[in-house]
């Protein structure tokens, strides 16, 4: 993603897997929500690869990943139900188990900063994502995939986060280590070493899949800090999250929204407090797949798409949601921010106390009308989209190779 998540990654992960062996989920956890629209059924994932529902591609959950354990085992029955074959999911052994202390965390602090004058959150899921990341980094008290299926391991990373956690102070250890046990057999069959299985499957020539949760404007190096997630969203996270070196990357598809949203707090240079971007939110169905919340909607910043496209290499784009702009009159684009002592630049801006004093400035463009969810080629587009979309090219310095202009499988222009 090259915005603060929610472009459409699900849909272009489901269209990508037919074509590989196996689709690779490298960071995030059950904070990230991805839609995927076959043959009119919706399925929303929150920890299992997308690539789940193309036939015969495993959908693999890398080492960078936190799984809530719960949610792992409701999304496989949840799929199980609708006639998916989840043999296919594999979890790695080495990824870190959020738990109830964990998002117990999640939900204080979220609740601190909410009580500071002027409203400091940060807006997170409450999913615990943070916290377990942090213990991570700790690992005083950490739990690992592995550590499920060793009764003695488990009992006693307990006991360390009892002491170590306030937020565990009143946790059960024998309850928990045996509630814990029990997931751990459910999942036990799915349970691997995915950095020697991914390094296996280069090795026969397989062609792999990685998937990354939330987005560029959202990583915990380069995105809007503070306001952002807790791992690496970009490409460049791919390597720690699943032990796959760079040099085995090739193709990135770097997913752009064709407007601007954003879940939680943080700056959004572009954001549309009024009718336009009510009309947006409508129109695009704009509202959270984990949480429910309404996204902030605003006018696309290309600004942030160029650097979101510079961190991760991006090596061609996937313009989604094209179809909720048909009808405005005008479509504003924004190509350079304008700062506060009036300097103008076309840089972003990852910080979020200078990005909320920057002024957007827009490249107008005239609307298009019309349906569009049944065009296919490029050339049938209103000759509006079409500018629409060279701009893009144009100002990212990449080009644009799938339009998405519905939210079907089908409803999608391969260019």
């Amino acid at each position: 993603g090259t915005q603060w998540g929610d472009e459409g990654k699900g849909k272009i992960v489901d269209l990508l897997a037919r074509s590989h062996d196996a689709t690779v989920r490298y960071n995030g956890g059950a904070n990230a929500g991805h839609t995927v629209v076959v043959g009119g059924e919706r399925f929303a994932l929150h920890l299992i690869p997308s690539g789940i529902l193309a036939k015969d591609t495993d959908a693999i959950i890398g080492n960078g990943v936190v799984v809530d354990p719960d949610v792992l085992l409701e999304e496989i029955d949840r799929l199980k139900e609708r006639g998916v074959d989840c043999s296919r999911v594999i979890l790695s052994d080495r990824a870190h188990v959020v738990l109830a202390h964990h998002k117990n965390e999640d939900r204080r602090r979220e609740s601190a900063l909410s009580a500071i004058e002027g409203g400091a959150r940060i807006g997170t899921t409450g999913r615990g994502i943070g916290p377990c990341y942090a213990e991570k980094a700790q690992r005083g008290a950490a739990i690992r995939v592995a550590d499920l299926l060793r009764p003695l391991v488990l009992r006693d990373r307990l006991t360390r986060a009892r002491l170590l956690s306030p937020a565990a102070s009143g946790l059960d250890i024998a309850a928990e280590a045996d509630r814990l046990g029990k997931i751990g057999e459910r999942l036990r069959p799915h349970i691997q070493d995915t950095t020697y299985l991914l390094h296996d499957m280069l090795g026969q020539g397989k062609r792999l899949l990685f998937e990354g949760a939330n987005a560029t404007l959202l990583d915990v190096d380069h995105g809007t800090y503070p306001f952002v997630t807790s791992s690496s969203t970009t490409a460049l996270g791919i390597g720690p999250g699943t032990g796959v070196p760079a040099r085995h990357i090739g193709r990135i598809v770097g997913v752009v929204k064709a407007y601007s949203t954003r879940v939680g707090g943080g700056p959004m240079p572009t954001e549309d407090a009024g009718k336009h971007g009510a009309q947006i939110r409508e129109r695009g169905n704009e509202f959270g797949t984990t949480t429910g919340r309404p996204r902030r909607c605003g006018w696309l910043d290309l600004v942030a798409v160029k650097y979101g496209a510079m961190i991760s290499g991006v090596t061609e784009l996937a313009v989604m949601l094209l179809d909720v702009l048909a009808g405005f009159e005008t479509l504003p684009v924004c190509t350079a921010y304008e700062r506060r002592d009036g300097a103008k630049t076309d840089r972003f801006v990852p910080d979020a106390d200078e990005l909320s004093g920057v002024r957007p400035a827009y490249e107008t463009l005239p609307g298009f009308g019309g349906e569009i969810r049944d065009v296919r080629r490029r050339e049938d587009l209103p000759a509006a989209a079409r500018r629409y979309l060279e701009l893009i090219e144009s100002f990212v310095g990449v080009p644009v190779r799938t339009v998405s202009v519905g939210p079907d499988r089908a409803q999608t222009i391969e260019c």
